[in-house]
């Protein structure tokens, strides 16, 4: 007789009985390995919040330490009336704290040339009545491109060639229409500004009629009186005069900027009124920039405060990494940097300029008077007294706290720092978590083998004493 299931010959349960010692043999194991995996995925979990709050971190300190910004210097600009815009300014980091008188005479221009009055009639007349011409257009013979005039060629028609064409450096053609007598003339206007840098308009084949658009190179050229000549800027500083050949001013002021965007305004007498440009630190940036680092840090603390708690009761969940030493590590070091004295800069340290720690450890910017004044006195002395000091306190190179902080930090995030080994050998621990889960898996369908095999006798015995039985009862 063959049994197909067990207990159907004999009757008997088996194969609950199989399930049952399966269940047995695999749930403490099962529930030790489930327990394992939660913990590698918590700590591997874990270890990329911090270590990607931890570059966040060392991000902004890098900006920190390397920002040749943090001493930056701020023009202020004051002009005659709120209608004015006389000059906007930049200053670099070295440039000396100053107050200067600006004013604007001139604004640097490139050449105009426009052809004569009654020079055209109307915008649809050809240039050029027969025959081919060229007119090459030139500034300072460093520059220049030449565009092929046909017979017929409108005037409007050579307008749009010369705007159009793709060595044109800078030369705009523009027709305005008097509706006068003296028709349309056609305008030339130079990019190229600053003395010696006139636009100069060439008839190359002596073209009579093409005098008629040309500086030089005929007998009946555009006169004199219609060409204007490229200009620098002129402006004067405290009574200095000053020239550019365009409308920036660099290190006239040294290491200041400036770009003059409009002249002086004058009063009623007709003097130019000056324009007040000051060099002063940038107060209002570096204090922003404190203030950050202070936020920065906070919240990496946070981090790692939520990382590494325990829950106070059976409700709440401990941290991903519950007390781990590697945690308690970064910010007993971080503490201790921010903590420390940097000789390079008179201030000695971040107390002096208002940061100190609070009861959780992380930084404030102070409201306890310790007889030096309170956390915003100090910061607001340091800004006003020792603006290069402060930078020392971030930016040395050896001694800077954002310095420090950004090697600091990088211990731990690079691809061989502290934190991303414990994440290698986290993700090696689930690898081989995973070939447990597949032992185990093999373990117990050799082990369900062994038991069916055992329980499958079982039931054949008890199946042929029941025939027996059965064949005895009906014989008697």
């Amino acid at each position: 007789m063959t049994i197909q299931s067990l207990g159907v010959g004999s009757g008997l349960a088996l194969d609950d009985l199989v399930q049952q010692l399966l269940t047995a043999e695999r749930q403490p194991k099962e529930e030790r390995l489930n327990a394992k995996e939660e913990r590698i995925e918590a700590e591997i979990s874990g270890l990329g919040q911090i270590k990607s709050k931890l570059s966040d971190f060392k991000d902004a300190v890098d900006e920190l330490r390397s920002d040749n910004g943090i001493n930056g210097r701020e023009p202020t600009i004051t002009n005659p009336s709120e209608d004015n815009d006389v000059l906007s300014a930049e200053a670099s980091n070295s440039a000396l704290r100053g107050s200067y008188e600006v004013v604007v005479e001139q604004l640097a221009a490139g050449s105009r040339i426009t052809t004569d009055a009654g020079a055209f009639t109307s915008s649809s007349d050809p240039v050029l009545t027969s025959g081919t011409g060229s007119l090459t257009f030139d500034v300072g013979g460093s520059k220049s491109f030449t565009i092929d005039v046909t017979a017929g060629m409108s005037l409007t028609a050579l307008r749009e060639k010369i705007n159009n064409s793709d060595d044109n450096f800078g030369v705009t053609a523009n027709i305005i229409d008097t509706g006068t007598g003296a028709g349309p003339r056609l305008v030339f206007s130079s990019s190229e500004t600053g003395d010696g840098n006139d636009l100069v308009i060439t008839n190359d084949t002596g073209a009579a009629e093409l005098d008629r658009l040309s500086t030089t190179g005929g007998t009946n050229n555009i006169s004199a009186a219609n060409i204007e000549s490229a200009k620098n800027a002129i402006a004067y500083i405290d009574g200095i005069e000053v020239q550019s050949s365009s409308n920036e001013f660099e290190n006239t002021i040294q290491n200041v900027s400036f770009e003059v965007n409009e002249v002086s305004p004058k009063d009623a007498a007709g003097d130019f009124l000056a324009t007040k440009l000051s060099i002063g630190y940038d107060k209002e940036g570096l204090d922003k920039k404190i203030r950050d680092f202070v936020d920065n840090y906070n919240a990496l603390i946070d981090e790692i405060k939520t990382l590494t708690r325990y829950g106070e009761s059976e409700l709440e969940e401990d941290g991903a990494l519950a007390g781990d030493s590697l945690l308690r590590g970064i910010q007993s070091g971080l503490a201790s940097i921010v903590g420390d004295n940097v000789s390079s800069s008179a201030l000695g340290g971040l107390f002096q300029i208002g940061i100190e720690f609070d009861d959780d450890g992380k930084l404030e910017i102070g409201s306890t008077d310790f007889g030096l004044g309170t956390g915003e006195d100090r910061l607001e002395d340091a800004l006003e007294d020792s603006f290069d000091e402060i930078a020392k306190l971030f930016t040395d190179p050896d001694e800077g706290i954002a310095t420090r902080l950004y090697e600091f930090s990088k211990e731990y995030t690079s691809y061989s720092g502290l934190i991303s080994l414990r994440e290698r050998a986290a993700k090696d621990d689930r690898e081989d978590l995973y070939d447990q889960r597949e032992t185990l898996e093999l373990r117990m369908l050799n082990y369900e083998e062994i038991l069916r095999d055992k329980y499958l006798n079982l039931d054949q015995t008890v199946a042929q004493l029941n025939q027996t039985g059965s064949a005895l009862l009906a014989s008697l």
